[in-house]
C-alpha cells in the first residue's frame, strides 16, 4: 500500500510538472513540436523512474507475490496513461509533422485517428484491418532519428506548409525492395490513417534513387565512384560554435567526411500528392533529441547519380 501512496503523491508532481511545461512551450514558439514531446516525455520518464524506484527493497524471485506488478510494465503503463491524457494541441493538425510526432507516442490517439476496417493493399488485393488487428505503430521514434528524401533544397519548406492535406509515410525495405506506404488525408481539419499500401521499389516515385542509394551505402568502392570530383562541404566551424565554415571535400579525402547511413531501412514522408522522380535529390537524417543534423544532396547526369554537397 506504501508503494502505491508513494506513486500517488509522485503521479500528482508530474501532473504539476506538466502544467508548468506547457505554459513554457507555450511562450517558446520556436520550439519545434518534436523537441516539445520529447522534453515532455522525458520529463515524465524521470519523475516516473524515481517513484517506482526510489522506495524499492531487494527481493528474490521467491519473494515477489505472483500478482505484482513488474517496476518496468508499472513505469511504461503510468508513461503511457499520461502521455495519453496530455492532450493534443488543436494546432497540431495544421502540420503533419505536429500530427505524426503524436499519433506515434499517444496510443489513445493513434487509434481514434485510423479510419477503421483500415484497407491494405498489397500484390493486387485488399484486406481490411479491424480495430482488433491493429498494433500500435510507433514509425522511426524508437531508432533515435528519421530520414526524409526531397527534390531540392526549396521542396524541404514545405513541411511548414499548412495547405498540405494529404501525406505519406513511407516504410523503405532494402532487404525485400518493398515500401509499405502509409496514407494520410485531413479531412474536416482532422489528419487520418486512410490506408495502407505496400508497393515494390519499382512503382516508387524514388525509384532509381532508392536503389542507387542502397548501393551507396552497402558498396564502399561504388560510394568514391558516386563522388563528384569536388563534394561541397558546409559544417560547424571548430573554432566558433555560431559560425559555419564550408570547403571542398575530393575522392581521396572522402572516408575522413563519410557519414555512417542506415542499411537495412529509411523512412521518408511524401508531403501532399507524389511527383515524378527529378535528377535531383536531398536526403535528409535528423536525431530526435541528439542534435543530430546531415543533408546530402545528388545530382543526376547522364543516368548516375552523383554526391555533389555535404551538409552536417
Amino acid at each position: 500500500m506504501q508503494r502505491y501512496k508513494i506513486f500517488a503523491n509522485n503521479a500528482l508532481l508530474i501532473m504539476n510538472y506538466l502544467v508548468t511545461l506547457q505554459q513554457i512551450l507555450r511562450e517558446d514558439k520556436k520550439m519545434s513540436s518534436l523537441v516539445r514531446l520529447y522534453i515532455i516525455i522525458s520529463a515524465v520518464l524521470i519523475v516516473v523512474l524515481t517513484s517506482c524506484g526510489g522506495n524499492k527493497r531487494s527481493q528474490t524471485p521467491e519473494s515477489i507475490p505472483a500478482d505484482s506488478i513488474a517496476p518496468d510494465s508499472l513505469v511504461n503503463d503510468s508513461l503511457q496513461a499520461l502521455v495519453e491524457n496530455y492532450p493534443m494541441p488543436k494546432a497540431a493538425d495544421e502540420l503533419f509533422d505536429d500530427f505524426v510526432y503524436n499519433f506515434v507516442v499517444n496510443r489513445k490517439l493513434q487509434m481514434e485517428r485510423i479510419l477503421f476496417p483500415l484497407p491494405y493493399e498489397k500484390e493486387g488485393k485488399t484486406k481490411r484491418l479491424a480495430k482488433s488487428d491493429w498494433k500500435v505503430e510507433h514509425f522511426f521514434m524508437r531508432q533515435g532519428y528519421y530520414t526524409l528524401l526531397f527534390d531540392n533544397e526549396k521542396q524541404m519548406e514545405i513541411v511548414k506548409d499548412t495547405s498540405v492535406n494529404q501525406a505519406i509515410v513511407e516504410k523503405i525495405h532494402f532487404d525485400s525492395h518493398n515500401i509499405e506506404q502509409y496514407i494520410f488525408c485531413r479531412n474536416h481539419g482532422a489528419w487520418m490513417l486512410t490506408k495502407i499500401r505496400n508497393i515494390p521499389f519499382s512503382q516508387a516515385v524514388n525509384a532509381t534513387f532508392l536503389t542507387f542509394y542502397h548501393q551507396f551505402v552497402t558498396d564502399k568502392s561504388f560510394q568514391e565512384k558516386s563522388l563528384a570530383e569536388t563534394v561541397k562541404f558546409v559544417g560547424p566551424d571548430p573554432d566558433d560554435d555560431f559560425n559555419l565554415m564550408e570547403g571542398i571535400i575530393t575522392p581521396d579525402t572522402w572516408e575522413a567526411f563519410a557519414p555512417e547511413l542506415p542499411k537495412k531501412m529509411i523512412y521518408n514522408i511524401i508531403y501532399g500528392k507524389p511527383k515524378r522522380e527529378g535528377d535531383s535529390k536531398v536526403f535528409v537524417m535528423r536525431g530526435i533529441a541528439n542534435g543530430l543534423e546531415l543533408e546530402m544532396t545528388f545530382k543526376r547526369k547522364g543516368g548516375d547519380w552523383k554526391l555533389v554537397k555535404l551538409t552536417t
